[in-house]
């Protein structure tokens, strides 16, 4: 369900001072910040898990040990295994024990931790991306509900109805708009559009690296006042594109391996990632974790 807000809550989103209970997040997404004593660079960041992940000389030099329970991230076909501890985290209002995450890979060249909304305190957090300008409007998008073992230790999403079924939205100020192949079969459908150029790769996470074609959509779909053409599909992740036309009709590529599942397609792997191209227009990214929405601010 896509939300319009009133005139007062859309001056009240738009920008200005923090109000109570709400957490306003710099547009580089810096907090001052430590890890069992030990000061970090930690960034907030809404495509993040709400789990604190590390990176592993922080882990190293905050001298944790690894707990029984593991964490599992899938990018893709690629698995990366974390590990998990417990630890005196202080995100700039006192230190609290929270658990935290770290992997044999860097997670961020530019912090030594990441966290996603979700692992904050504060029922709402506003990402300040940039000034607001004239004309801006908001829209409200529902927080999906969380699953899985540690439920909102994982991202936090927002729910958007395509080709009449749920999709998970997440946004990445960082990234380009990027689509799961099934999400992009499922824009496809709905928009009806076709992939074009030839197949080019785009960092997901971890610094892993997945093969992207470029999906241009006949009908655009409309996020409120963000205006969807163009995003890149990740060709052979969570499903395949074979069954989206082909602009230019190239041969297949004898390199590429397109896994067709068997029965009922998993939905829930189906996830667009609105990406910086379109939230350079956006002034605003609110998590509301009381009202369980999600509000964009843009022009």
């Amino acid at each position: 369900m896509l939300r319009w807000l009133t005139t007062a809550a859309l001056l009240a989103a738009a920008g200005g001072a923090a109000k109570q209970g709400e957490l306003v997040i710099a547009p580089d997404g810096m907090r001052p910040s430590s890890i069992a004593g030990v000061p970090a660079r930690l960034r907030v960041d809404p495509a993040a898990p709400g789990m604190p992940v590390l990176n592993p000389a922080l882990a190293a030099r905050a001298g944790l040990k690894p707990g029984p329970f593991a964490a599992s991230y899938a990018v893709g076909p690629v698995t990366i295994a974390g590990r998990t501890a417990v630890a005196r985290i202080d995100l700039g209002a006192g230190p609290i024990k929270r658990r935290v995450t770290w992997t044999a890979r860097t997670y961020s060249d530019t912090a030594d931790a990441v966290v996603g909304p979700g692992g904050l305190p504060d029922p709402v957090i506003r990402f300040q991306l940039r000034a607001p300008r004239p004309g801006e409007r908001v829209v409200a998008l529902p927080i999906a509900k969380a699953g899985g073992l540690f439920g909102g230790w994982g991202l936090t999403f927002a729910a958007l109805t395509v080709d009449g079924e749920p999709m998970r939205v997440r946004f990445d100020p960082r990234r380009p708009t990027t689509a799961t192949a099934g999400a992009g079969v499922a824009l496809a459908r709905a928009q009806g559009g076709a992939l074009e150029g030839s197949p080019t790769t785009t960092d997901i996470a971890w610094g892993v690296q997945r093969p992207v074609r470029t999906l241009r959509l006949e009908r655009p779909l409309i996020v409120g006042p963000i205006r969807l053409d163009r995003l890149l599909v990740r060709v052979s992740d969570y499903g395949g594109t074979s069954s989206i036309a082909d602009a230019a009709a190239p041969p297949p590529d004898p390199d590429e391996v397109v896994v067709t599942a068997k029965g009922k397609r998993d939905r829930s792997r189906d996830v667009l990632t609105i990406g910086r191209d379109q939230l350079d227009r956006c002034s605003s990214l609110t998590f509301d974790k009381r009202a369980r929405q999600v509000r964009l601010s843009c022009a």
